[in-house]
């Protein structure tokens, strides 16, 4: 083969995408006689995509150096510039900052302006944003816009775009940012963008949709996201964002088995290259986990996500809450909102609420559902409103107001069974239920609890079936030495299905095989004659035998 047939061959993979094919015939025409700059940058953009960290940033610096040899500057500069951000991605400032003043003094060196100058304050914009200097960095994304629209550059014009809609919605105008984010989403899709720009603004939108609390335009972009990615079967970079946010989807939906497959996929993705996959693969892994009971291998993912560099909030909190810990999980969420930015701190709302008044600090939930509630008048996003809904309802049950707390929860009833969102529903139907209970009306209450216990029961929700057959069917509990008709291992057993343990960990625990286990928690069935683990969970909770696990203090 010849190194031009190589090369026409690569340049056909790279415009087509085929992004693996493009870097294997670019390789075959290193080894037989090299590449020009612009294919050597072709090379590296092929390789970054394919997750080549190395690679990529090799070919690149080697793209700049040769558009250095034949004088082209701004080409150089360019190359430079996208170093400079391919190092910042990845947590090496250093050498991202050493690339940018390098980008910088080329273009400043050049009697002509050009294009990076705008690539360049977009990225200076970005750390002042970042920095919450939001007006600044919106002005200087206005001016990158500006230098783009003037040398028709649509890479820095979408990121300039992208950036001014990012600034927008933290400045309190989430409709103006959103309308812009809606206009450079249609120019990426119109496909005139490159691949990394358009990576960027993808994941960056979605992330802006969570901040905004709009659910419609997350969903409605996670599947832009995906249909882009599908379109690169190797693709590494994006797709773990890509998975993270459809996870998230299918949990709130009540698809938790697909949730928990989607997090494993992006947890795969970081094994192969994409950076940003491990704290969504396993911090929604964790949250379904969490949900289902299976508290010891929700701790675990947990762990795993905090590796990657970011703090598993509200998640982890609420997992001490579940296990029985309110003290521990307000000093988390605390500490979490202490150190929050503005609108990350609103994600964190809802459980400030639920934990506070948990713990028993009314005033402090007050004042988080009072933000909550503020937040949707504002925005009139149904996710916030339901949200504010679920949170005013249970303080509000909790002050002794259960009239004014059975409208809350009626409404944010509405606003989840509209969104679709079947755990959430079922946990106002559970408030409700109590509200109506304090009011007298319990024949009302009993409809609400059935309601609730079907949605537990469909998605496998343990600790949330639990708690609501202690609270239809509260039992003095029995001394905890007492095993009913269990065998001592068996009651053993059961103190570790009741803590959310699935067989393979009680297994481990136990130093005994899954087998045996199997075998133990059937027998535990069939003697207390109920047909779950959710109800053996419940009956262990009821009866005293859902004690402190071995080791525990």
């Amino acid at each position: 083969m010849t190194v031009s047939t190589a090369l026409d061959r690569g340049r056909s993979a790279f415009a087509e995408r085929r992004w693996l094919d493009a870097s294997s015939e670019f390789a075959v025409a290193v080894q037989e006689g090299g590449l020009p700059a612009e294919d050597l940058e072709r090379s590296a953009t092929a390789a970054l995509l394919l997750g080549r960290f190395d690679d990529g940033i090799n070919a690149l610096a080697k793209a700049h150096e040769e558009y250095l040899l034949v004088g082209e500057a701004p080409a150089a500069a360019r190359c430079a510039a996208w170093l400079a951000m391919q190092f910042r991605y990845a947590g090496k400032q250093a050498a991202a900052g050493g690339w940018f003043a390098r980008a910088r003094r080329l273009v400043e060196e050049h009697p002509e302006p050009c294009s990076v100058e705008g690539f360049l304050l977009v990225q200076e914009a970005l750390g002042q944003m970042f920095g919450r200097d939001f007006e600044g960095a919106r002005q200087m994304f206005a001016r990158a816009e500006q230098i783009a629209e003037r040398f028709q550059d649509r890479d820095v014009l979408a990121l300039s775009r992208l950036g001014q809609g990012q600034v927008l919605i933290r400045l309190e105008r989430v409709d103006e940012g959103m309308a812009l984010l809606d206009e450079v989403l249609a120019a990426v899709m119109s496909g005139g963008v490159g691949p990394f720009p358009s990576g960027i603004v993808y994941c960056a939108l979605i992330e802006s949709c969570h901040l905004a609390f709009d659910l419609g335009r997350a969903q409605e972009w996670t599947l832009a996201l995906d249909r882009w990615c599908a379109s690169q079967k190797d693709l590494v970079p994006f797709q773990g964002q890509c998975r993270m946010r459809r996870a998230e989807i299918y949990c709130l939906h009540g698809a938790w088995s697909d949730a928990l497959a989607t997090a494993r996929a992006a947890q795969e993705l970081f094994g192969r290259g994409d950076r940003n996959a491990l704290f969504g693969g396993f911090y929604q892994q964790a949250e379904v986990q969490r949900l289902r009971g299976e508290f010891v291998e929700a701790e675990d993912s947990y762990r795993h996500a905090h590796q990657a560099g970011h703090d598993p909030q509200p998640g982890l909190a609420l997992l001490r809450l579940a296990q029985g810990k309110p003290a521990a999980a307000q000093s988390l969420i605390r500490r979490a909102a202490e150190e929050a930015g503005t609108f990350t701190r609103r994600l964190l709302l809802p459980a400030m609420v639920e934990i506070e008044v948990a713990a028993g600090d009314l005033a402090a939930a007050q004042a988080a559902a009072a933000e909550l509630e503020s937040l949707a008048e504002a925005t009139r996003m149904p996710w916030v409103m339901a949200l504010a809904g679920y949170s005013t309802g249970i303080l509000l049950l909790a002050t002794g107001d259960p009239h004014g707390a059975a409208k809350a929860l009626r409404g944010a009833w509405n606003n989840w069974s509209e969104l679709e969102a079947p755990y959430e529903a079922a946990r106002c139907q559970v408030k409700l239920g109590m509200a109506l209970q304090e009011l007298g009306d319990d024949e009302s209450a009993q409809l609400e609890f059935a309601a609730a216990r079907t949605v537990f029961n469909d998605l496998g929700a343990i600790p949330a079936l639990s708690s609501l057959d202690q609270l239809e069917n509260p039992v003095s509990p029995a001394p905890v030495a007492e095993n009913g008709p269990l065998s001592p291992r068996e009651a053993e057993v059961l103190r570790l299905v009741a803590a959310g343990m699935s067989n393979r960990s009680i297994a481990s625990a136990l130093f005994l095989s899954e087998k045996t286990v199997a075998r133990h928690v059937s027998n535990i069935l069939l003697k207390l004659d109920v047909p779950s683990r959710s109800a053996a969970t419940a009956y262990a909770y009821n009866h005293g035998l859902a004690g402190r696990l071995p080791g525990s203090r």
